[in-house]
């Protein structure tokens, strides 16, 4: 299809969640007790995350978002959170009578781990219909989480699920693709992702993720090395018409090209005081990495950002609150500097 604009900005959609963040003393054991420290209720999810990072990032790009809410207090307090950040939020749809997806989120302050509670709410009703990109004029679409909605998880028209039939209409109407997981188990991200693999011009995942979808899984508490995650993004880039693929982990992260270029970047040495909670993170890499890739940086570069977002981002028990502006997320690793290089 031939557009007849510049096409630019960011479009995300699936999961718009209210993220009800518990900070607690550490992760109880059953029949115990611990103390809450703090707690607060801000946005969540895929959709919703990352629209609001790129928009804290450069609030000049055009950021959209497309997701369904609740009418009930938190598909509110969503709705005015995303018109507070300036989204441009028409395709943001409320359903009468309908709870807003919901996670009770804790974060261990002895750890930084967090432990998700998911309530699907009206990520229930979320279909390939709601997805219109005719007249969207962005430059890329992110989209997640797969698992996490009903219907979408489904065959739809004919397309082994509806992430494939999304993905299909946004590369028809000339927008890059990229789509975001959560960790699953592993069988049941690979059977979800694999056909979608098809249909995307990036994937920046994690190492569980990448170790789950090429079929090598690892345990959620085992960290990949370096070379595990290489020979994942190998795998998955040879075997599918993908541009680039990111695994990041907590030492860095590497990215591989469908031309056979591979960057590796260690990921900022934060201070453990400056840790608050890691929840939203991987939404912040990846914000800061297709921020990169929608202004043609350079890989080494788009990777810095990445990591400096991410960085930004665990001050704070929220998943977006202390993202700032990519040029002062650089000065922030510049400040702390990076980890040991990657081997």
């Amino acid at each position: 299809m031939n557009r007849k604009v510049q096409q630019t900005g960011i479009i995300t959609g699936g999961s718009w969640c209210a993220d009800h963040n518990r900070l607690v003393e550490r992760w109880p054991q059953e029949e115990s007790l611990v103390r809450i420290i703090s707690e607060e209720i801000r946005g969540g999810g895929s959709a919703c995350n990352l629209a609001i990072d790129i928009k804290r990032l450069d609030p000049d790009l055009p950021v959209s978002t497309i997701g369904l809410l609740g009418d009930d207090a938190d598909g509110v307090a969503l709705l005015q959170q995303a018109q507070a950040e300036g989204l441009e939020c028409s395709r943001l749809t409320t359903l009468a009578g309908q709870q807003t997806t919901f996670t009770d989120c804790y974060t261990s302050s002895e750890s930084n781990r967090r432990t998700h509670l998911f309530h699907a709410g009206t990520s229930e009703y979320l279909t390939p219909d709601h997805f219109d990109f005719e007249h969207v004029d962005a430059k890329i679409l992110h989209l997640g989480l797969p698992g996490l909605h009903g219907k979408l998880d489904n065959q739809w028209n004919g397309d082994e699920n509806g992430w494939v039939t999304i993905l299909k209409n946004a590369r028809s109407n000339g927008l890059k693709t990229n789509l975001e997981l959560c960790s699953l188990p592993s069988e049941q991200l690979q059977a979800l992702v694999t056909p979608c693999l098809r249909h995307l011009n990036y994937l920046i995942i994690n190492d569980f993720e990448i170790a789950a979808i090429a079929g090598q899984p690892i345990g959620h508490d085992e960290d990949a090395d370096i070379e595990t995650c290489l020979i994942n993004a190998r795998q998955i880039i040879s075997n599918f018409p993908l541009e680039l693929v990111i695994v990041h982990f907590p030492g860095g992260a590497v990215a591989v090209t469908t031309q056979g270029d591979e960057v590796q970047h260690a990921s900022v040495n934060m201070p453990a005081d400056q840790i608050v909670g890691t929840n939203g993170a991987g939404d912040a890499f990846a914000a800061g990495a297709l921020y990169g890739l929608h202004e043609d940086w350079p890989l080494q570069q788009t990777l810095k950002l990445a990591h400096a977002s991410a960085a930004a981002s665990i001050r704070h028990i929220g998943t977006t609150d202390a993202v700032v502006g990519w040029a002062d997320c650089l000065e922030l690793a510049s400040q702390f500097g990076w980890r040991s290089p990657l081997n």
